[in-house]
């Protein structure tokens, strides 16, 4: 089975449209989406409309339950909380609905999703370094879980039949000798690696491989759309940085 995974979308549809293409090209059995949906970006709706279109597995993300008002964004920064507010009064009924009933963790036949950590998924960590991803790797049930959050790419693993762990940056990650391991995808919609191009995921669970994909798309289209709508000019100039 071949799974394409989805890191954080953000409301950016060029992006999202662009990932969407090349895991097409991979030859995907199934499509994945690790949360955060929305916020930040001016296409909320029509995000999720591609994702529905396309049946992919989607988790709940902080700022999807903040968008429907089961999560507090006081903890938010201003220009996140600004941008909540407006996706709630963007979205319709039926979409606000569709985000409340998105499910904190998924498990599918070989691996799991979830956003921040598969430990305590509502609290949403972030997995920052390999020290945050090992209670997770104490409750997986399956091989592999695949995450976002931090908008950051980084697989942390444990040996087989050993407590030894280990991490890597590397865009392709070889698993055979892992028992368990988390990875984080990265970000379709705005990436913090100081790369701005989207980011997304496959991985082959015959080969237990991974491989972290990087696509161009058109920035100054999204940055238009963002500044368009209303939403701080930061959230806009961002996206050209890779922040």
């Amino acid at each position: 089975m071949k799974y394409g995974i989805l890191g954080d979308i953000h409301g950016n549809l060029g992006a999202l449209r662009t990932a969407l293409d090349a895991l097409g090209e991979e030859g995907c059995d199934r499509l994945l989406a690790v949360g955060d949906v929305v916020g930040y970006g001016a296409a909320p709706s029509e995000c999720i409309a591609l994702l529905r279109e396309r049946d992919v597995a989607v988790a709940l993300g902080n700022h999807d339950a903040a968008c429907v008002g089961l999560l507090d964004d006081q903890y938010f920064n201003p220009f996140a909380r600004q941008a909540v507010a407006w996706t709630r009064e963007a979205l319709d009924t039926d979409e606000r609905a569709w985000l409340a009933n998105l499910p904190y963790t998924i498990t599918l036949e070989h691996c799991q999703v979830a956003h921040g950590t598969l430990h305590e998924p509502e609290e949403f960590h972030y997995m920052l370094e390999m020290y945050d991803a090992l209670p997770s790797l104490e409750v997986m049930e399956r091989p592999v879980c695949f995450v976002g959050h931090s908008h950051i790419p980084l697989t942390v693993f444990r040996y087989f039949g050993s407590r030894q762990h280990g991490y890597t940056t590397d865009e392709v990650i070889d698993l055979s000798e892992a028992e368990h391991a988390l990875i984080n995808v990265g970000s379709v919609g705005q990436p913090r690696d100081e790369n701005p191009r989207t980011a997304f995921a496959t991985y082959d669970s015959d080969t237990r491989v991974a491989r972290i994909l990087r696509a161009t798309y058109d920035v100054d289209v999204e940055v238009e759309r963002i500044l368009a709508a209303g939403l701080p000019r930061v959230l806009a100039e961002r996206l050209r940085l890779g922040v």
